[in-house]
């Protein structure tokens, strides 16, 4: 999966630790997650009931700790990016007088696309989530068979991706971020429930086995 960097290359793919790790050491901050993002998570997954949730690319934290505090599910964070895993922890370094050791989500430092399934702290999730990470995924189906074979029975893969050409720009570079209707059939493929939400140049998948 991991492919030699390519000189001048910008977009993310097959560098996963070697491309994001310098923008999150670096300062590098991307889109938060916002009340209207909340609002569809809230209306398309269930209340977690303390059930297993994987947040895949986890960046930051700020999807897995909502995951994990606003709607109950015991999550963990997973990145590539060293950086981006001490910035997510750094949160719950000190989280307040009524809380303890073991009361946020758990970090781990993992690109799922390239180790094994072993290395995960569970064998099972009940949900997987996967926000704004999918369209750099360069092996999209075996990203998806890996997905299906740890996702428990029931569960919901919800992703939230970027399309291509919602942009109200001219710059073509910038018309093609997001992903393809071809990338969008293969995302959809094989689930028995499949439903999505729009977010101006965002869609939502809720994703059911």
């Amino acid at each position: 999966m991991i492919k030699a960097a390519v000189p001048g290359r910008d977009d993310g793919r097959s560098l996963p630790a070697a491309y994001w790790q310098p923008l999150w050491a670096g300062g590098r901050r991307y889109r938060p997650v916002c009340t209207a993002e909340k609002r569809l998570m809230a209306e398309h997954l269930a209340p977690g009931n303390g059930r297993l949730a994987l947040d895949v690319g986890s960046g930051d934290g700020a999807l897995a700790r909502h995951l994990h505090h606003g709607l109950g599910y015991r999550t963990t964070g997973v990145d590539c990016s060293p950086s981006a895993v001490e910035i997510a922890a750094a949160h719950d370094i000190a989280p307040g007088p009524m809380s303890g050791p073991g009361d946020g989500p758990t970090w781990q430092c993992l690109d799922v696309t390239t180790a094994g399934l072993a290395a995960l702290a569970h064998p099972a999730y009940a949900l997987i989530t996967c926000r704004l990470v999918y369209r750099w995924v360069d092996d999209k189906p075996a990203f998806l068979d890996q997905v299906r074979r740890i996702l428990a029975p029931g569960g919901v893969l919800w992703v939230v991706t970027e399309i291509a050409g919602r942009r109200t720009t001219t710059d073509p570079a910038l018309q093609h971020l997001g992903i393809s209707p071809v990338d969008a059939e293969l995302l959809t493929a094989g689930w028995s429930c499949v439903r999505t939400a729009d977010l101006d140049v965002l869609r939502g998948y809720a994703l059911r086995p």
